[in-house]
This record gives C-alpha cells, sequence and structure tokens, in this order.
C-alpha cells in the first residue's frame, strides 16, 4: 500500500514538472490537482492495458507504448477538465518527456 502511494506522489510530481516544461500540457491546482490527474491517467492506462495487452504499456518503450500513453494523457482532460488541460501536440510531447523521466526515475516500485 505504501509503494501505490509513493508511486502516486512520483507520478505528481513527474505531472508538475511536465506541465512547466511542456507547451500544451496544464496541471492546475496545483499537487492535488497533479494527484488527482495522476490517479485518472493510470486508471485510463489500466483500462487500455486491460483491453489491449501487455504490448501498449509504456514500459515496453515501443512506438506504440508511446502513442496509448499520448492517447491517455490526451482522453484524461475529458475526465478532469478543470485540473488538466492537453492539446495533441502537448500529448505527444508530454509522453516522451513522462518517457524520459520514467526512464530515469521509475514510477513504478519494484
Amino acid at each position: 500500500m505504501i509503494g501505490l502511494i509513493v508511486r502516486f506522489i512520483v507520478s505528481a510530481l513527474v505531472l508538475m514538472a511536465v506541465s512547466f516544461i511542456s507547451p500544451g500540457f496544464v496541471v492546475r491546482g496545483g499537487f492535488t490537482g497533479a494527484l488527482i490527474a495522476a490517479v485518472v491517467i493510470a486508471v485510463l492506462g489500466y483500462i487500455a492495458e486491460s483491453l489491449l495487452g501487455e504490448n501498449v504499456s509504456p514500459q515496453r518503450r515501443g512506438v506504440v507504448g508511446f502513442v496509448t500513453a499520448a492517447v491517455v494523457i490526451y482522453l484524461a482532460q475529458f475526465i478532469i477538465p478543470n485540473l488538466l488541460s492537453v492539446s495533441l501536440l502537448g500529448a505527444l510531447i508530454s509522453a516522451f518527456i513522462i518517457g524520459l523521466i520514467d526512464a530515469v526515475v521509475p514510477t513504478m516500485v519494484r
């Protein structure tokens, strides 16, 4: 349970950093907004992985995983429109940046 909490805290911090770096990707509501966005993105990612298989996981580092991550990030804004605003280009750039950050600081507790 503590590992899950740490994962969401790290994910929220990553989203805040990406919001600062990436054009077209805005997280509102400070840390709380980023934490809620991290939960929504995680749930959407879990659903996508359940429906499409493990090959769409961003951890696979393939093009399909990258595109799936961008789509998940883009769709999250429709679930929490007051906290997250993402353009198509912003979703692609943020998926790339999140992938780079995840390679250095994994958000998954092993």
